[in-house]
């Protein structure tokens, strides 16, 4: 059976071939069997594409294009980029925007797009880009000689359990060098001028994030901020491991009021602490290095945490830190 293409399927050629046979005398019909088309093929063409002046081949083309292109709609319509802005603006990446809609939407946006749509609407004079995380270029250690070796009765991350390695259960909460961002810690974040800091803890298996401001790095401050943030949560916390500072000094009080064991990495190794998420650096997006940490309120700390735990992560599946460690009833708030 003969295949007839549209009459949008003609090309410039076969345009200028329906206009020298018009030219000539020839009828619809001989002009199709040439062209290797259905008469309607050509009538369809003559009507649709005739312009003020008769039928001009490159009239009649651009016509054509113009009528198709109209009729594509985007693979991506404007609700969804719509919806795609506002994870933007929750500091989502595009990459877990990506995969997100992907798994819960099933609809296929790439992370490329996504940083293209962010790029054209800088260029637009938008203000999406300035969700994205920044790049955090530095590898100043806090953590300094003067402050090591000095906590008594450590015990060192060799003799904690294989499983915390794993990942397998909820409740590791190990730590890394104060910027390094290896995920999955007990660490402090120091503010401008090393005034006032943050201590975060990260769960290692949901990558949980708890954020706590102290207005002194001491032990005592240090020793409270993880208390307030780890006491409701005490069933879940069954290992810490922090780095080598003296803020952790007070780590035999800790484990024993969370009822949990407390480990100290090897000092400036922070491969061996990490998981996938770089904490700090995800933190000093809300509070910058040159932000003065007395001025951040708990409302601004508790925003955080909720952008932090709501965000899906791609080796969770693209669930988020609040669904795997609160469970798969804990759905993100994405309307509110």
């Amino acid at each position: 059976m003969k295949h007839y293409p549209p009459a949008g399927g003609l090309t410039l050629d076969q345009r200028y071939i329906i206009k020298s046979m018009l030219k000539i005398g020839y009828n619809q019909t001989e002009i199709a069997k040439v062209l290797g088309v259905h008469k309607s093929t050509v009538s369809r063409e003559l009507i649709r594409n005739r312009g003020g002046r008769g039928y001009r081949p490159k009239q009649a083309n651009a016509f054509s294009k113009e009528r198709h292109q109209a009729k594509v709609r985007p693979r991506i319509d404007g609700g969804t980029w719509a919806f795609i802005e506002r994870l933007i603006c929750k500091e989502w990446s595009p990459e877990q925007i990506s995969g997100w809609i992907k798994k819960n939407m099933d609809i296929a946006v790439s992370h490329e797009w996504i940083y293209q749509y962010i790029l054209k609407d800088k260029l637009a004079g938008g203000s999406l880009y300035i969700h994205l995380r920044c790049k955090q270029k530095g590898k100043k250690r806090y953590g300094s000689n003067d402050r090591r070796g000095n906590l008594k009765n450590r015990v060192s991350i060799d003799q904690r359990p294989s499983l915390v390695d794993d990942r397998s259960r909820i409740g590791d909460w190990p730590a890394r060098p104060h910027s390094s961002g290896a995920g999955g810690e007990a660490d402090t974040i120091i503010g401008k001028a090393h005034k006032q800091a943050i201590v975060s803890l990260t769960e290692r298996k949901s990558g949980l994030a708890l954020i706590y401001k102290v207005d002194r790095r001491t032990k005592e401050k240090t020793e409270e901020a993880m208390r307030r943030l780890l006491g409701s949560i005490s069933d879940q916390v069954h290992t810490i491991t922090s780095d080598n500072g003296k803020e952790f000094g007070n780590h035999e009080t800790v484990a024993k009021g969370l009822e949990c064991d407390f480990y100290f990495a090897h000092a400036y190794s922070s491969w061996e602490r990490g998981t996938n998420e770089n904490t700090n650096g995800l933190i000093r997006q809300y509070f910058p290095k040159n932000r003065d940490f007395r001025t951040i309120t708990d409302k601004e700390l508790i925003h955080a945490m909720k952008r932090l735990n709501n965000r899906p992560r791609k080796r969770l599946g693209y669930k988020t830190p609040n669904e795997v460690f609160f469970g798969e009833s804990h759905t993100v708030a994405l309307t509110t």
